[in-house]
């Protein structure tokens, strides 16, 4: 029998994998806290909209993507009903909460994978696959993620909301463990920091600068990495990966045995990759690459850079 999976919270996410869900011939139903939206989804994908109560009783999993502030509490009841979980990023509003998910998913034995979506994009599984600046050789990484505002995600800050991605990236990246944050942001248009510029220190020595924004002019997407093995360069709007490393298919003149290799990638869909991974976990128990303990991880990372803002207490 296949799968029954409910979505918890129907916004802008929330609505993406009730459809995706319901293409796959997936979707048990659905709960908003907003009746009017929960009809209104019920309507575009022919699942009932449910109460939550009836919703994790009528599934096997659910798609948690409510207001961080609610993630915890809907989350640990999902648990207890015995359902895998999904919860979008971040985790959980704080540490603490986060923690307690984590251990109560490994306890009863639950999946529970994170919204990193990032990790299934295209263009991050063509970097993984290259080997380039990961584990030790990598020493230096820029990541740059901006975007024009749009009055959506403004319960959490630039750094919950974006940033998170690149932490979560970066963390994977560097297969080390985070030694010392430093960073600057404000508030522009919310009454959370709207940009944020963060320095990290892992245990490694390896260094990396993170700069995410909501109140930009254009959107820039961007990761760049040194190491001992060279450098590459990703434009994730561009679709383009370039490397300057030891035989690299473009000869540079000026660094013998040196070359530069080019690629690109054919766009995917991220969220039925990230969805698909979920269903794996499940049927087949296939290891959650962005599960808990990643999610606690960028979470920690997350909240330490808002405390070195100086919007949440060090």
């Amino acid at each position: 029998m296949p799968l029954r999976i409910g979505v918890l919270g129907t916004g802008h996410f929330g609505r993406f994998h009730a459809l995706k869900l319901a293409a796959r011939g997936l979707l048990a139903g659905l709960y908003d806290a907003d009746p009017a939206r929960a009809v209104q989804i019920a309507a575009e994908t022919g699942a009932p909209a449910l109460t939550s109560d009836a919703l994790l009783a009528a599934c096997d999993a659910v798609v948690i993507a409510v207001p961080t502030a609610h993630h915890h509490a809907l989350a640990m009841q999902a648990i207890a009903a015995g359902r895998h979980l999904f919860v979008e990023k971040p985790l959980a509003a704080t540490l603490e909460q986060g923690r307690e998910l984590v251990a109560a998913a490994r306890a009863t034995g639950r999946v529970l994978q994170v919204g990193h979506i990032e990790r299934y994009s295209a263009a991050i599984r063509m970097l993984r696959r290259s080997g380039a600046g990961a584990g030790a050789g990598a020493m230096s990484f820029e990541a740059m993620r901006v975007a024009p505002f749009r009055p959506r995600s403004l319960d959490v800050s630039v750094v919950l909301d974006l940033m998170i991605h690149d932490l979560d990236l970066v963390l994977s990246l560097a297969a080390s463990p985070l030694a010392e944050v430093q960073a600057t942001g404000a508030r522009i248009m919310s009454d959370h920091p709207d940009f944020a510029v963060a320095h990290l220190r892992f245990e490694s020595g390896a260094r990396a600068t993170i700069t995410a924004s909501r109140v930009s002019v254009g959107m820039e997407r961007r990761l760049r990495i040194l190491g001992r093995e060279g450098e590459t360069r990703i434009d994730f709007l561009a679709r383009s990966l370039e490397r300057i490393h030891p035989g690299g298919a473009e000869p540079v003149a000026t660094m013998p045995g040196w070359g530069i290799t080019r690629a690109t990638w054919t766009e995917h869909d991220s969220l039925e990759a990230e969805q698909a991974a979920f269903l794996a976990s499940i049927e087949t128990g296939a290891p959650v690459e962005a599960g808990g303990e990643a999610g606690l991880a960028a979470l920690d990372a997350a909240l330490r850079v808002e405390a070195a803002i100086g919007c949440r207490p060090a």
